[in-house]
């Protein structure tokens, strides 16, 4: 069996103290960023693996992060916003411990139990969509970060999209295309990213100088609350020449409505999504124009924030970090064909 390498044999190999090493692997002390790339070469080329419960030890600190969300599993974003804290946490020597309640409080309360048990150095609070949340009380004593959340109680920090510039970008689009009478449709149910993506719009349109109606139908933002609205906005405002839709299921509806009343995409109507969802937005034809939401980037500043916060370190971001999000241009936006 290969002996271990210890830590006394890596500073040997780098021509440096052991608390150099220590402080280099650490990313801690006075230590230059080439000694700290060259002791952390040496460490990977002699296969130097620290002892993890002696350091956590010495440091009072596990390394370890919880990461808690309400449905991983049903979500198809979720992995982009575990894979930037992954990344992130990996970069800082950081160990990620994720589950999954399923929407289930009482699970959920359990769950975090075991992780403070585990006795994580702080915890990731993510929900799947941009909501308002109320924090368990049993993360109230420990570095909490929450993401595409709130906290109702104004006290953990959180990182979420910001959500009257995606109704902003994408309805300049719409206006810089040429298009003069856009509506938006959207959900009844008011809700963080309901509200700020219609005050974006809105908001847009009367610095154009312009106006437009806001359709709001009840459901959950899917295809069929996408088939309801165009279904009334065909019925109540046929002058519509664009459409802006609460998120790419919505806009699903909207085309399957306008192919059975003859409309062309985006000949006759165009429109613009949210989420960049690629089943659909790439899925569709035309493909899909719609605004990405930031989920890797949630999920890596949540980290590094989280990091951070854990370490005493000063935080200049706002309590609620609002991450700006891209415009995707496809194929479903054109000139509108008449005047």
């Amino acid at each position: 069996m290969a002996q271990r390498v210890g830590i006394r044999e890596v500073a040997r190999q780098a021509g440096v103290s052991v608390t150099t090493v220590s402080h280099a692997l650490n990313d801690r002390g006075q230590v230059s960023a080439a000694t700290r790339e060259h002791v952390k070469r040496i460490a990977v080329e002699l296969g130097y693996a620290p002892n993890r419960i002696a350091s956590a030890l010495r440091s009072q600190r596990s390394r370890l992060i919880g990461f808690v969300s309400d449905e991983i599993a049903a979500t198809p974003f979720s992995g982009r916003v575990i894979t930037g804290a992954q990344d992130a946490a990996s970069e800082l020597g950081l160990m990620l411990m994720v589950v999954d309640s399923a929407r289930d409080s009482g699970l959920e309360e359990r769950q975090i139990d075991t992780l403070l048990a585990q006795q994580v150095d702080g915890v990731v609070y993510a929900r799947m969509f941009h909501q308002l949340a109320d924090v368990p009380a049993t993360l109230g004593a420990h570095p909490t970060m929450l993401v595409d959340a709130v906290d109702r109680a104004g006290v953990q920090p959180s990182i979420v999209p910001d959500e009257v510039q995606i109704g902003r970008i994408a309805t300049e689009h719409l206006i810089e295309a040429g298009h003069r009478r856009i509506a938006h449709l959207t959900l009844e149910q008011q809700g963080e990213a309901r509200d700020g993506r219609e005050a974006g719009f809105l908001a847009t349109m009367r610095e154009c100088g312009l106006s437009g109606p806001v359709i709001r139908v009840p459901g959950i933002g899917d295809a069929v609350a996408g088939r309801r609205a165009a279904t009334e906005l065909l019925r109540r405002h046929p002058e519509i020449t664009a459409v802006l839709c609460f998120n790419d299921q919505v806009a699903m509806g909207v085309y399957q409505v306008a192919q059975a009343a003859g409309l062309r995409i985006p000949q006759q109507l165009s429109v613009v999504g949210v989420d960049d969802f690629w089943p659909i937005s790439e899925g569709l034809d035309p493909v899909l124009t719609t605004v990405a939401l930031p989920h890797y980037a949630m999920g890596r500043l949540a980290i590094t924030r989280l990091e951070a916060l854990i370490s005493g370190q000063p935080d200049a971001s706002p309590r609620e970090a609002r991450l700006a999000c891209e415009l995707v241009r496809r194929a479903s936006v054109a000139s509108p064909s008449t005047p």
